[in-house]
C-alpha cells in the first residue's frame, strides 16, 4: 500500500491511541497535579504523534525528516519518565502503567527503525509531498 499521509503511518496510529489512552489515565489523576504531572504526560504523549506529522512533512529533506523522527523517539521516551512518576505517586495502577511503557517501548523502537533508515522514506528529488514511492 502506497503512503500518502502521514495518518496511515501505523507508529503514527499506533502514538495516537497511546495519547488518548495517556489522556483517559490522567482523568483520575489528583487536581493538584493539573498544571504538572497531568499536563507535562498529556504534553508528551501528544507531542509524539505531533513530531511524526511534522516528520513526514519535512521527509523532502533528511536531516530535518531523522530531526523531527529524532524529537519523537525523545517526548516517547519522556511519556515513559511520567509513567514512572505516576506509578511511584500512586495515582496510576502499576499493571496499565507498564504495558503503556512496553507499548512506548515499540513506538520507540518503530522510531529508531525509522531514523537508522531514512532512504525508505525521503522523498526524491521532483516527487510531491503528499505521495511515497
Amino acid at each position: 500500500m502506497k503512503i500518502v499521509r502521514h495518518q496511515q503511518l501505523d507508529v503514527y496510529k499506533k502514538s495516537v491511541d497511546l495519547a488518548m489512552r495517556i489522556f483517559e489515565l490522567t482523568k483520575n489523576f489528583p487536581r493538584e497535579e493539573l498544571y504538572s504531572l497531568t499536563d507535562q504526560i498529556r504534553r508528551s504523549s501528544r507531542s509524539v504523534c505531533a513530531n511524526l506529522a511534522e516528520a513526514w512533512r519535512k521527509r523532502r529533506y533528511e536531516a530535518a525528516f531523522v530531526s523531527k523522527l529524532s524529537d519523537a523517539e525523545a517526548e516517547a521516551a519522556e511519556t515513559q519518565t511520567w509513567l514512572e512518576f505516576s506509578v511511584k505517586c500512586k495515582y496510576a495502577d502499576s499493571k496499565e502503567a507498564r504495558e503503556l511503557f512496553v507499548q512506548y517501548d515499540e513506538t520507540i523502537a518503530r522510531l529508531v527503525s525509522m531514523i537508522t533508515r531514512p532512504n525508505k522514506w525521503i522523498l526524491p528529488s521532483g516527487q510531491k509531498k503528499g505521495s511515497m514511492r
